[in-house]
This record gives structure tokens, sequence and C-alpha cells, in this order.
């Protein structure tokens, strides 16, 4: 992709530079700008990209397309040597120059979505789809439309795409999806993530499904126990082509003979009328989910079994999510603070309950944007605290104390409301012992994750 092919797209303006340039590296932020970098001065909430522009080609950028920023006869002599674009909308000429650079690869892309999972199904898939294919994957979390389009951009000698997609409205999906076109989609499930901004579960699907817009064919796998993905695919089946995967309704690739440990997991994968032994290096029930899922890819694309395997077994978890942390005094602590929806919490308190640790302790938040559903949710958190016999409950925020209230109702579990995260610290300072093994989770707006680094 050149310059010229920018302008083209965007319908820019070349202020000074050179049209033939290649555009190899696209950046958004100046601090971390490298030599030869294309910069794009994104408009934000607090700030303007484009007054960075000439802070971006002092620290190296090659070129910049900014918004319609004054630039002086002196600074055009300044930066003679470099390449300067103006749009009418920096954020919009991002989709463009995206949209452009996805339609010069015909090759596999996966995107995938869902209310709960979605970074750590994308990573295990990459990894399975990396053993056939070359793979590009959407790094951490940026599945929001600067990451999407960002991702895109980083597309060399790749031969398959894998791309989270983030959202919290309707019409968000359908925005990401038009940009990566992909060739393959992937729902994770449909909880109650963002349910205040959406009304309903029913809803939700809907903001999910809005990702088959962008497909030239459709193709979709879902989970098949999410009992709306369910009853969508049996409405669904035969209009077009539709891939499930489950451990409890009957799906095209199943799990049987589970055996859980701490940190991984083992199972038997039923497909093709084949049975095959799969190990997944992480602990929990939703990672066989996520094995799964990425098994269905694996097969759609054509990678053998054996090279599923592979994948599987050798994947990485993204750091941040259920990261485990051995503290001095022998406590474990199971950062799990990144984010937080009703669903995300009964998976963690699960994996808690599961630990082999002489005493379980929750350190438990409050989970946002729930709109008229929080106090029944945070409620349910509180059943499934006492579900899963966790000896200590602490919570931090004024809907936990739903969550407190509920596990007082039914038992006697020993529990703490704290004013802010400085008083968790020191309560788990006085608290721990060895062999107690500490989840920390709530949405990322609590800024749990100083908990986890302070104790």
């Amino acid at each position: 992709m050149k310059i010229k092919d920018i302008l083209r797209v965007t319908n820019g303006e070349l202020v000074v530079g050179k049209e033939e340039l290649e555009c190899n590296e696209f950046s958004k932020d100046t601090r971390t700008i490298k030599e030869g970098d294309i910069y794009i001065g994104i408009k934000g909430e607090k700030f303007d990209g484009s007054k960075f522009w000439k802070q971006a080609l002092d620290n190296g950028a090659e070129a910049v397309i900014i918004e319609n920023i004054e630039i002086s006869k002196k600074e055009m002599e300044k930066y003679s040597n470099k390449t300067i674009i103006k749009v009418e909308n920096t954020l919009k000429a991002l989709y463009e120059i995206a949209k452009y650079k996805r339609c010069l690869y015909n090759i596999p892309v996966i995107a995938i979505t869902g209310s709960v999972g979605k970074t750590s199904t994308k990573d295990i898939i990459a990894n399975v789809v990396n053993m056939k294919y070359k793979t590009l994957k959407t790094e951490g979390n940026n599945n929001n439309n600067i990451g999407l389009p960002l991702t895109i951009l980083k597309l060399k000698e790749h031969e398959a795409l894998v791309v989270e997609m983030g959202m919290n409205h309707f019409g968000e999906i359908s925005l990401l999806t038009n940009i990566a076109k992909p060739t393959l989609a992937v729902i994770t499930n449909i909880g109650t993530s963002h349910i205040g901004n959406l009304g309903s579960r029913e809803n939700i699907l809907k903001a999910k499904l809005e990702i088959l817009e962008g497909m030239k064919i459709p193709k979709i796998i879902i989970n098949n126990d999410n009992d709306l993905l369910h009853g969508w695919y049996q409405e669904n089946k035969g209009k077009f082509e539709i891939h499930a995967f489950g451990l409890e309704n009957e799906s095209e690739i199943e799990a049987k003979d589970i055996k859980m440990e701490e940190e991984s997991s083992d199972f038997t994968a039923i497909a093709d009328l084949e049975k095959i032994k799969i190990h997944v290096p992480v602990g929990g029930t939703h990672f066989v989910y996520n094995a799964l899922c990425a098994m269905t890819v694996g097969k759609v694309l054509g990678i053998s079994y054996e090279q599923i395997k592979q994948g599987i077994a050798s994947f990485e978890l993204t750091q941040k999510r259920m990261d485990m942390k051995k503290l001095d005094n022998g406590a474990l602590i199971i950062n799990d603070a990144y984010n937080a929806s009703f669903e995300s919490m009964k998976v963690s308190l699960e994996f808690l309950s599961k630990h082999t640790g002489k005493r379980k302790i929750a350190v438990l938040g409050d989970m946002f944007e729930l709109g008229e559903y929080t106090e029944e949710l945070h409620r349910k958190v509180g059943e499934e605290v006492v579900k899963n016999k966790i000896d200590i409950l602490i919570c931090a925020g004024e809907n936990s104390k739903y969550i407190i209230d509920e596990v007082k109702k039914h038992s006697n579990i020993k529990t703490y409301f704290m004013n802010n995260n400085e008083e968790i610290v020191e309560k788990l300072n006085q608290e721990l012992k060895k062999g107690d093994v500490v989840l920390v989770k709530a949405s990322n707006g609590m800024k749990f994750f100083e908990i986890c680094q302070k104790v």
C-alpha cells in the first residue's frame, strides 16, 4: 500500500510528500512511534491526535494523516522531506484505509465475539490456526473501532487473521464486521455483559449477530450449550452454514470424559465419529469450551486433528486474565480483575472452588453496565458464592453490597465490606495465610488490579 492509495480511499489532500511512499506500519500514539511509521492523528474524547503531528514527525514518523490543522510555511519547509496528508475525519480515514488493506488479502479471517471469553478464545483459536497458516491476531483486547482496524493494518506476509470484536451498543459489531469482512464468525456465548445498554439478552444476541453483516457468505460457529444460541441454531440451521460445539447439547464437536486439574484439563473430543484426546494447559470448564471452539474452527479450515491438538496444548493465556501470583507468605492470588459480568463471575468462582487451597477467599467488586438488572445480577453472584462454598468474601463498591446481603441470607460465610481498595489490601495482609487462594474480580473501572499489585 502506498500514499497514493491512502489519498484515493480517504479522498485526502497531499499537503507535502511523496505519493509513491510505501506504508508498512501505522501508529496512533506518538509515545510509541517507530522510525518510518505512518501516524494517524485520531480525535478522542479528551484529546485531538492531529495536534501532535509535529511530535510524531520529530519522533521518526515518515508520514502523518491529520484533520484540518493550519500548517505554516516555515513548518512546510522544515518537514519538506516528510509526507503530510489532510483528511476530513481521521477516524473514518482509518476505517477506509483498513478496508482497503483487508481487500488486498484473500485469506481466512476469523472474527470472534461473545459476552465473555472472547480474548481467551481468540488466543486459543489463533494458536490452532497458526499450526497451518502464518496468523496475525488481535493483541490483548484491542477489539474496538480503533484496535480492530489497526490490527488489520499490521497484515504483511500473513496467511490468516484472527480478530476479536467487542461491543456495548447496537451498531458497533456492524461497523467492525464491515471493516474486517470475516470469512468465518464465532459467537462464544450470550450473557449479561452490557445488558444495561441493550435492555435484554435477546437484544445482546441481536447485536452480536450483526457480525454476519460483513460476510459475503455467512459461515458461523456457535456454542450450542448457550440457551439463546442453541435456540437460534435450531431456528436457523439449514438456512446457511452453522457449526456447533458443546458439552450438553448434541453438536458437531463434543467433549466427553473431562478430567479437571487446577492448572489443566483433559478430555476426549468426539468429532466425525473420531475420538481425539485433548490436553488444555489451563484449568476450568470454560477452557474446555474454548478448546472445542478452536477445534471447530480448525476443522472448518481443514486443519488436521493432530495440528489442532498441538495448537490447543501449546497455547498461552493473555496476561491479566486469571493471572496467578504466589505471595511470599505462601498464599496464591488469582488476578481476574480485568472485567466482570455475572457469567464470568460464575466461572471464576467455580474455578476458585475447585482449587486445592486451604481457604478460598473471594474479593469481589461491582459489575458495570447492568442497568435495571444491577441488583438482580449482583444477588445472583451472592448465590454463586454460597453454592461454591467460599470461605471468606471481601467486597467493595456500591452494588457489591447486594452480593454480601445475599450471602448473609443463605450462609454463615465470613463477609467483609470495605470502602476502598486500600482497605482491601490492608485486610488481605492481615488475613492471608499459607495455602490460601484468593480470587480478585470486578469490572475494570473498580481498579482491583491495584489490589493484586499491592498485596
